[in-house]
Order: structure tokens, then C-alpha cells, then sequence
């Protein structure tokens, strides 16, 4: 079926190398009928450092980039470790500062924050939720309001499922502070195991089917920020301390997700975890129709050889497989 939503693209989904810059993906992203993006810092501050200009001035010139070009730019991304860190809550608050004005500049919609997981960092709720209150709050203090879209990471902390963010949206309890979800976090924590032949925990399809369920009838829609895409690679063998991807200390979704995160349902690079019965709930059965944007990570892009535009293609077609695989109603 054909989804109503908007498709958008995080620009680090268009390439990787340092010679990949910000304005050559932004086109290749519109050339093949991309919407909107996900603007990503580092790609922004590689932009502004090759034409040794600020990071406003920056901003400012690719967002007009964007409009000249028709895409909406819905959220700077990731505003990474803010919560819980063991820093003065002033100094983190002074950075989100400069992200929120990078936000307003670029005309995002959103904040993108992904959860802690820095496993040093404060756990405590009472603690996290005023962090979140604060920085909601900061960024509803000028206009146009930004939004914090909380994304819940398979190897956050203290957040790591959809569940655990909606208790967190609710007791931050503003209206600019709601959910970001991603097929990779919700596959990954549930389902697909990096550490088995088959990829697939024991109990996982009874895991993610029963996360599917409570989400019909329990998330607020409107809470429901956007929805980002991804896949995930099958590990073969599988992921061990002797994996030339192991580094001591890193949990292994998020070796995963930096390595292995093609775009949904590319089965021809490694693809393989149920993307469309995650997609046919979080956006069909609960009837969401705001902005869905691919979110990968392919090491193949690391290449200088390698092309955005090949990238942006993928990425439709992607689309259009995601799109092919879902129905009217729901299969559970």
C-alpha cells in the first residue's frame, strides 16, 4: 500500500567519508524524491569547516539549500549524552543552548535525543526527568519552539524500549517533549541477537510481538514524534570478543548499529530482522502520519569512492520495499 507519510533521510545516511559534504548529499537526497532531513552536527560542522565559515553562517546556507530544493529540514541530530551525565547541569544546558539556536536557524522542527548510555551517568528518574524538563523548557523559551523527539537507544541505560520512554514523556510532561523511535532499537533489543547463529533470540519473536500488542494500546499518537528506518545485518559468525568490530567496553548493539545498519529490508546486504511487522504497527495500526526518515549507518559508505547518489537510491528503493510490504490492517 502507499503510505501517507513524508520520507525523510539523515544526511549520514548519504555517505560517510569525509569527503562526502552536506550539500552534495542534500542533493542527491531531493534527486530522488526525498522530502525532508535529518540534519546531522557533524556533517553540518564539516560543511562549515570546509568553507571555513561559522557554524550559523553554515546553517543558514544549508537551509537555504533546502528550501531552494523543496526538502523540509525536521531535526538536528544527535543531541547525545545530555541526561544523568556527571557534569554541571549549566554547562550541558549552555551546549543544548547552541544546538537549539543551530535548530531554529536551520528551521528544524526538532531536537533529536537519542537516550543516555553512558554507563557512568546517573540513573536516578527524579533526576532525569528534571534534566528533560529543563531542557524542554529551554527550548520552548524562544520562538519558534523547538521539540525534544526522546529516542529510546537498545543499549541506553535507563531508557531502552518504547515503553520505558513513554513513562519518561509523561512524567517530563510537556507538550514539546515526545518519541522518536527506530526500527534498529526496537529489532535489536527485542528480537535479533548478535550473539547467536540463527540472529535471533529464543524468545525474541514472543518479545517483539508482545511490544507490538502494548503499542496499539497504549502510545498517545501525538506523542509520537517520527519514526526512523533501519535494518540490521545478521552477524555470521557470531559477535565475540575476537570480532575485528569488538572494542572492550561498547555494548554490541552499538557496535552493531555503527557497522551494520543497511536501509529496511536490503536482504542483499545482510537485511534480516522484521522491519515490516514493526512498520505495519507503528505506522498503519495506529493510523501515524507525521514524518518517517531512513537512519542508517553502512560501513560500505565509509568509502571515498562511494557515491550519495548511490546512497539516496537505496534508499528509495528501500522505501518503496517497505511501502510493497504492508497492508491495510494489522497481522497480529
Amino acid at each position: 500500500m502507499s503510505l501517507p507519510n513524508k520520507i525523510a533521510i539523515g544526511t549520514s545516511c548519504l555517505g560517510q567519508h569525509p569527503s562526502h559534504i552536506l550539500d552534495h548529499k542534500i542533493r542527491a537526497a531531493a534527486q530522488q524524491g526525498f522530502q525532508g532531513l535529518e540534519i546531522v552536527y557533524a556533517d553540518l560542522e564539516r560543511y562549515s569547516n570546509t568553507l571555513q565559515i561559522p557554524l550559523s553562517t553554515g546553517a543558514k546556507q544549508i537551509r537555504q539549500l533546502s528550501d531552494d530544493l523543496g526538502l523540509t529540514i525536521i531535526s538536528l541530530a544527535p543531541f547525545e549524552n545530555f541526561e544523568g551525565t556527571k557534569t554541571p547541569l549549566k554547562e550541558r544546558l549552555a551546549v543544548a543552548q547552541r544546538w537549539l539556536d543551530l535548530a531554529r536557524i536551520l528551521g528544524a522542527t526538532y531536537l533529536q535525543v537519542p537516550s543516555q548510555y553512558g554507563t557512568d551517568s546517573i540513573r536516578d528518574e527524579a533526576v532525569i526527568v528534571s534534566e528533560m524538563q529543563q531542557l524542554a523548557d529551554l527550548a520552548s523559551s524562544l520562538s519558534p519552539v523547538i521539540s525534544i523527539a526522546y529516542e529510546p537507544l537498545s543499549w541506553g541505560v535507563a531508557y531502552s524500549t518504547w515503553d520505558d520512554v513513554l513513562r519518561l514523556t509523561q512524567l517530563v510532561d510537556r507538550d514539546n517533549f515526545g518519541i522518536c523511535l527506530d526500527t534498529f532499537h526496537e529489532t535489536t533489543k527485542l528480537w535479533a541477537s548478535p550473539f547467536t547463529d540463527s540472529g535471533v533470540y529464543p524468545d525474541g519473536p514472543e518479545k517483539l510481538a508482545a511490544s507490538l500488542r502494548r503499542f496499539v494500546t497504549s502510545i498517545p499518537v501525538e506523542k509520537l514524534f517520527y519514526v526512523q528506518l533501519s535494518d540490521a545485518e545478521r552477524f555470521d559468525p557470531p559477535f565475540s570478543k575476537s570480532h575485528p568490530w569488538y572494542l572492550e567496553g561498547e555494548a554490541p548493539e552499538f557496535t552493531w548499529s555503527k557497522h551494520a545498519r543497511p536501509y529496511p529490508l536490503e536482504t542483499e546486504y545482510g537485511g534480516y530482522t522484521p522491519i515490516t511487522d514493526v512498520v505495519q504497527t507503528w505506522l498503519v495500526d495506529v493510523q501515524f502520519k507525521g514524518w518517517v526518515s531512513m537512519e542508517i549507518f553502512d560501513r560500505r559508505m565509509r568509502d571515498e569512492a562511494y557515491k550519495p547518489e548511490t546512497a539516496a537510491e537505496r534508499g528509495r528503493r528501500s522505501w518503496e520495499k517497505v511501502q510493497a510490504g504492508v497492508s491495510g490492517g494489522s497481522k497480529l
